[in-house]
Formats: structure tokens, sequence, C-alpha cells
């Protein structure tokens, strides 16, 4: 008899014999009759035992005992439509422990109360509960659902390696000593990103691979130091030609997994309307709430710090919250002032409008103030302005940016069910750096400049863009890419701008800009970070969930 997986079971299968194998979740002894709910990887069964031959056996079954069961299938008198398998139930012809358990450090259940460093040490219970079997399950059908595309549109799988030579990108490299090469260092790659350049040299035309990446970073809820990505690149493209061939992965992807159909093309973005209107270059567009820049609203201001602000080229900006006067006490807002000042050291001013105008600078504005504020923003009686000034540009929109998302959730704006894509384009080539007192490239430094900004290379690094591209879901970078340097002119420019030496040029990159010299076609690509693109399809906050062993 051919073991089957308890899912393929239906009311169609009445009356058939079969073989399952799995885990004991509960068992209930009602007196000559026990049911088992038997779990295996694709959702769980109810078994009848009523044969006393077994009583036995039966008795000493306990939770997470494994089983081999066979049986009849047989049309369940209470049905339970909270399962795929609640209209049936299999009747035991024959039964067998094929291995018992210990009494288990948490209960294999989807809402255990267990935390997370206990479930961390026990991985493969904890792996075990229907929750994260199925988000594994979805990485597989995810992965399956991008090989097809990218295998039906023409490109080709290409492996590359994972001991290499320290080309930094931006983060902290894992390094490897070499026994043969003593006091010499292997770098993990942080993405396979010079190796896909050198593909598109090679003349493969159309790359990708879903590659192990490492960077030395701290852990967050959605970054861990080892992670996947679907790394893809392309030969004689254009910016859009790459988005749209990105565009057609997601598609696929959404309708397999969600069946969702996305509509094409998606909505796009500039790097500084992002910034100026949601403080994020990952902007979360399921909700409103813009950034609102108000600094015209008080040239004529005689509150001091506002008026210092302004003197000094600063600005004055604010977000809007509608109807919410009585969920923003000051206790509340005092929380909102410090979650500020512990993220950058803004300041947090606010205005509540209600019967009358109460807040923080509310006995400062005059009424003059206040109508004008009122009617440029249409705030109505219950709303509530918060409000960041400061001579530091991205200093304030970040601010804001950060507020806006912890207002939403406060205020339950945000549908968990929605997903909203854009892509933003035209970043900057630089930012600057503190820690290191230059400017730094914003992606790496292989990304082209536009056409009309390569010679602000070297001299207005301020002023310069890329033809750079990110792809943005529900207010994460889900991946990122760009239109790459191939004219080893303009990439001597961009080393130059990074205030590299001949010698560290020749020592990290000389194989590189070498390959430039043979012919190097247009090439561009993107990579997307699997591991959060499949967080975001099963719905959890945290990307350790759709990692087997994170």
């Amino acid at each position: 008899m051919k073991k089957i997986m308890n899912s393929s079971l239906n009311i169609n299968n009445v009356g058939e014999e079969v073989e399952l194998y799995g885990w004991v979740q509960k068992k209930r002894d009602l007196g000559g009759v026990t049911f088992i709910d038997l779990r295996d990887r694709s959702g769980i069964i109810q078994l009848l035992i009523r044969d006393e031959k077994y009583a036995s056996i039966v008795s000493e079954i306990k939770n997470e005992y494994v089983l081999r069961v066979n049986g009849k299938v047989l049309e369940r008198e209470n049905k339970n439509y909270n399962i795929p398998t609640g209209e049936i139930e299999v009747e035991v012809t024959d039964l067998e422990i094929l291995n018992t358990s210990k009494e288990l450090p948490f209960s294999i259940e989807d809402n255990t109360t267990a935390l997370e460093d206990l479930r961390l040490k026990y991985r493969y219970l904890d792996l075990r509960r229907p929750i994260l079997t199925n988000s594994i399950i979805t990485r597989n059908k995810i992965v399956h659902s991008i090989r097809n595309y990218f295998y039906d549109n023409g490109f080709i799988e290409v492996e590359t390696p994972v001991l290499c030579k320290s080309t930094p990108e931006g983060a902290r490299d894992y390094l490897v000593p070499s026994r043969v090469n003593k006091g010499k260092f292997y770098a993990l790659p942080q993405s396979p990103q010079i190796f896909k350049q050198l593909l598109m040299v090679s003349g493969f035309e159309k790359y990708y691979q879903i590659a192990k990446c490492f960077r030395d970073e701290d852990l967050r809820s959605d970054r861990q130091p080892e992670f996947t990505q679907v790394d893809v690149e392309m030969s004689f493209v254009r910016q859009d030609d790459v988005i749209s061939a990105a565009e057609g992965m997601l598609k696929k992807v959404f309708k397999d997994i969600k069946n969702i159909d996305l509509e094409l093309p998606l909505p796009r973005m500039k790097y500084d309307e992002a910034m100026d209107l949601y403080g994020s270059d990952k902007p979360d567009l399921r909700f409103d709430m813009k950034i609102n820049n108000i600094t015209n609203l008080f040239t004529k201001t005689n509150i001091g710090f506002i008026k210092n602000i302004i003197n000094e080229n600063g600005i004055v900006n604010a977000v809007l919250a509608k109807n919410c006067i009585d969920v923003f006490s000051r206790k509340k807002i005092d929380e909102l002032s410090e979650y500020l000042k512990d993220l950058n050291g803004s300041n947090l001013a606010y205005l509540k409008f209600g019967e009358e105008v109460t807040g923080s600078i509310a006995k400062s504005l005059t009424e003059e103030e206040l109508e004008s504020i009122k009617k440029a923003l249409n705030i109505e009686n219950n709303d509530v302005l918060f409000i960041v000034a400061g001579t530091n540009y991205k200093k304030v929109k970040t601010s804001l940016g950060a507020l806006r998302i912890k207002l939403a959730n406060i205020l339950n704006l945000i549908d968990k069910d929605d997903y909203k894509l854009l892509w933003i384009t035209d970043f900057p080539s630089f930012e600057w750096s503190d820690e290191e007192n230059r400017y730094m490239a914003m992606h790496h430094p292989f990304t082209s400049p536009r056409e009309e900004d390569v010679d602000k290379l070297i001299n207005d690094k301020e002023h310069c863009y890329s033809i750079a591209y990110d792809i943005v879901i529900n207010g994460y970078e889900a991946g990122g890419g760009s239109i790459r340097i191939h004219d080893g002119n303009v990439q001597k420019k961009m080393f130059e701008a990074l205030e590299l030496t001949e010698e560290d040029i020749k020592n990290k990159f000389g194989f590189f800009v070498e390959a430039l010299k043979y012919g190097t076609p247009p090439h561009g690509g993107i990579a997307f970070g699997l591991d959060r693109l499949t967080m975001l399809l099963t719905g959890t906050e945290n990307i350790r969930n759709v990692i087997a062993f994170p």
C-alpha cells in the first residue's frame, strides 16, 4: 500500500484503504473509542480506534509519538470545517508505534507561549508547528515559481564562488583564514555582484542564481547575517528592461503563492519625492498620512526655537493624524517624544484641535498662525498635528517617516492583508558618512550614474544621481538593483570619487578593471531578498520564521 499525505485525503476517498505516517498531535480516549489527531507536514487527520486488540498499544501512546497506521477512510459524523480533512476520519485496522518521545519542552501548537530562545534551542521541534512548517513549504513554492519564471524566459542559472576576494560593498565581510596562504583570508560574499558582472563580460546575457550571501551585521527582525537572495543580471538592457523582467517574476510569484493578480506596470516614485512625502526610501503606501512641509507658515513666528531653525535655513514639517484626539493622551505623546529622541535626537512638538487648541506650542501661536495651519492642512476638530523642526533635512524627514509608521500602528490604519508595491528610482550616487568623513557609494561602486551626471562624480557628488531602483513591498525593501558601469573610464572616475588610490583600485578591483577592457556590454541587474520576500508573502513580521535554521 502506497504511503500518502494526510492533506491528500478528502470526502471523495471514503471507503478507500490507506497507509499513513505521522506524529501524534492529540489523543482523546472516550472509553471504548479513542480519537488521535495524526500530524504530518501537510496537516492533521483524525484517526478512529475502536478495535480492542489495540487497547494496550493505544494506552502507551503520547503526544509526538511516531505512528504507522493502516485504515479505512470514513465520513465523519461531526465534521470540522476548520481543517481540509475535517469531513473524514480514518478507522484504524493496523497500528504500529515507530518511535516514542520524551516530554516536550513546549507544546507543538501555533499559539505556543514558549519564549523564542527556548524554541530556537529546540528548533527541530519548533519546525513541527504547522505555522512554521507551512512557511518553509511556502518558501519552497516561491523558489520553484522563481526558477520556472527565469527558465521560461531564457535565463541561465550559474553558481558563483563562496570563498572569494574581499571587495567592499558597504558592510563588513566575514573572513575565512587560508590554510595554504598563511596570514591571508578569504571573504564570504556579500553578494555575487562582481561575478555576475563578469558573467555579462563572458557573454551569458541572462543570468540568475538563488545565492547565499553574508554580511557581518546586527540581527534585526527583517535581517540576519546569513541570507539568501535571488540574484539577476542582464546584458544589453536599460532600466525599464530590468524592471519589466523583475515585475514579470513578481507577478508570477504573487499569482502562484497568493492568487493575487498584480497590475503592471507597478507605480514608480523618485527617491527625493519618497523622502519628501514619506521620510523613507521604502514608504509603506497601505495608508496615506503624508509629511507636510509647513515651513512657510512660520516665517513670522515668535516661537524662539522655530525662528532660529528657519533663520538657519532649516525646515518645519508635520504629519496629521485624523480624528484621534482621545487616543493621544499626554502620556502617549511623551512616549512618542522619547521614541524620536532615542531614534535620532529629534524633538517633537504637537497641536491637538478640540474645542480649543492645546499642545506644546499652542500658547505661542497667534490666531493668524493657527488659522493658516488649519486651512493649509484641512484640519478638523479631533485631529492631532505632530511637528518636527530642524536644520538637518534628512533628520527631520526620517523622524517623521518613523513616526508616521508608529501612528499608523497605534491607529490601526494598516490592512495586514493588503499589498502595495512600488519602485523607488533615481537614488543619489553617494551619501555622506560621518564615520568615514567622506562620501560613500549609496549602493555600490559599480552603479552607473545618470548620463547627465557623469561629470558630477568628482566635483558635485551631492547632486549626482544613479540609474538605481529598489522594489518596495509594504514598507520593506524587497529588492534592489541598478544599471552597471560598463565603460572603464567612467568606472575609473567612480573610484576616484570614492577617494580610492591607484594601489587600492589595483589590489581590490584590478582583475575587474582589466575585464572591462575586453568588450563589456551594457548591463544591469537586480537582487531580491528571498527571506524577506517570503516573510511578506507568509504574513509574518520576523524573518526567522521563514528560515529553517536561522
